[in-house]
């Protein structure tokens, strides 16, 4: 059985634009690449509303994604692979932050897995790097997203300079998803699909 870490934010809790409700399990994009990678898998789900890379949010507490990675990988101890995808947060107009702090701010997250003896064998697990997928049109998170789109097309470009830095692979989710216009930060369903597959795809090719 190899197991997968899912780490990240609430676009992989499954947070439904316009009712925020969260989508059901399979819905999710870690349950459909569970599905779609079949016997032999167990993905477990670690997202969090709100949560960043290395950022402490004054009006979130405890969403700092840094601080819990790692007692979250000893958790879950043997992991055979961990997928991070967090970054949408630190676009929040009050962090003030471009898109090559933020992509330096994901590099940490890969740094501390691959410091650890968390994966099989007592040795660091891979780790796949998802840079998150683009801001939309904003409905009703457009103070709080202030400036974010045009931020949030340039993650790619330096999650994946970062990711070649550290020799882990990199999928560009938003070449496969698009936000959601409901709200152009969160995941329909068809996203959370189409995103799960491209995942399940790059899960496979690693292991």
């Amino acid at each position: 059985m190899k197991t997968v870490l899912c780490y990240g934010d609430s676009n992989t809790w499954g947070y439904e634009p316009g009712t925020a409700r969260r989508h059901p399990r399979d819905v999710r994009w870690p349950g459909v690449a569970a599905a779609a990678l079949g016997d032999g898998f167990h993905l477990i789900e670690e997202g969090l509303n709100a949560r960043t890379t290395v950022l402490d949010d004054p009006t979130r507490p405890g969403r700092n994604g840094l601080v819990y990675l790692r007692p979250c990988l000893d958790s879950h101890a043997p992991l055979d692979l961990v997928v991070l995808m967090l970054g949408t947060n630190d676009l929040k107009h009050r962090f003030g932050l471009g898109a090559y702090d933020i992509a330096a701010n994901a590099a940490m997250l890969i740094a501390t897995v691959q410091q650890t003896p968390c994966g099989v064998g007592g040795v660091a697990p891979p780790v796949l790097l998802v840079s998150p997928p683009a801001i939309g049109t904003l409905s009703g998170l457009a103070d709080l997203f202030a400036g974010a789109g045009p931020k949030s097309r340039e993650l790619a470009r330096h999650y994946k300079t970062f990711a070649d830095q550290a020799g882990c692979r990199f999928l560009d989710a938003a070449a496969v998803a698009e936000a959601d216009p409901a709200d152009g930060v969160h995941l329909s369903a068809a996203a959370h699909a189409a995103l799960g597959k491209a995942i399940a795809g790059m899960i496979r090719d690693m292991l």
